[in-house]
């Protein structure tokens, strides 16, 4: 790990003691100096405030920190989009900045716990972002389900780094929902369940409420020209046309949608 977040986090240590100190420093100082209070109040305030400036400063540089150590990792992301199956464990480079993770919120333990949490919450909203814009960067115009699988597995690794609690504090399955964005997406093509989601879109109960049509769209289409190629969609057991044919009532469904939300 790089030594940028620990001499961060020990700046957010000293500056946090400091800032505590002057409260007895300028205690000391009135008692020995008969100094008024109201003249008291404007050291104390250039004290204090110099100090928790330095601490804020250092919290933003952390979470900065984070996110481009982020960034580092998934550029070595190398996703083969046209894959007819998945790998058998999330990628190697998801799981080694999980790891990364993991050793760095395990020093955030010395900090103030909602320095921790917010690190951590920023951290994987980062991530679970970035993994979204790489799914539907326009570069990647084909994909297949056998991608979409390996990708999965990439999430759900993400999703167990959420559960496992790498810093504590946060209430029940607060860190997951970082992630729901991208477990709706995928669960909704991986199961290819657009009965559900085009019957209940709208409502405030639907099983796929954060997946917007837009975004669907945009992931069917990269998946509609791959479907003849690698068959993709054969566990249905449906002839070309008819796959094609469903692909496009789907996309015809979602603009429709699109549409009637625009206007």
């Amino acid at each position: 790990m790089s030594s940028l977040p620990l001499q961060l986090v020990q700046i957010i240590i000293n500056t946090t003691h400091l800032e505590k100190s002057c409260k007895f420093l300028e205690e000391f100082i009135t008692n020995i100096t008969n100094v008024l209070p109201e003249t008291v109040h404007t050291t104390k305030l250039y004290g204090t405030t110099t100090f928790k400036d330095a601490r804020h400063a250092a919290e933003e540089e952390i979470y900065t920190n984070l996110n481009q150590k982020i960034d580092q990792f998934l550029q070595l992301a190398d996703y083969d989009w046209m894959a007819m199956e998945p790998g058998s464990k999330a990628s190697d480079y998801l799981v080694d900045l999980i790891g990364f993770l993991r050793s760095t919120f395990a020093v955030f333990t010395h900090l103030p716990g909602k320095v921790a949490q917010t690190a951590c919450m920023s951290a994987c909203k980062h991530l679970s972002t970035s993994l979204m814009q790489l799914l539907l960067e326009a570069e990647v115009r084909q994909l297949t389900l056998g991608a979409l699988q390996q990708f999965n597995l990439d999430v759900e690794e993400c999703e167990q780094f959420a559960r496992s609690g790498p810093v504590p504090g946060f209430q029940g399955d607060t860190l997951q929902l970082a992630f729901i964005d991208l477990r709706q997406l995928l669960d909704l093509f991986i199961q290819w369940d657009w009965s559900t989601y085009l019957a209940d879109y709208g409502q405030p109960t639907c099983k796929y409420l954060r997946v917007n049509p837009t975004t669907a769209l945009v992931l069917l289409e990269k998946m509609r020209d791959t479907s003849r190629k690698n068959n993709v969609f054969a566990q249905f057991r449906k002839n070309e046309r008819d796959k094609q044919k469903l692909i496009d009532t789907v996309a015809k469904q979602l603009r429709g949608l699109i549409n009637s939300h625009h206007s």
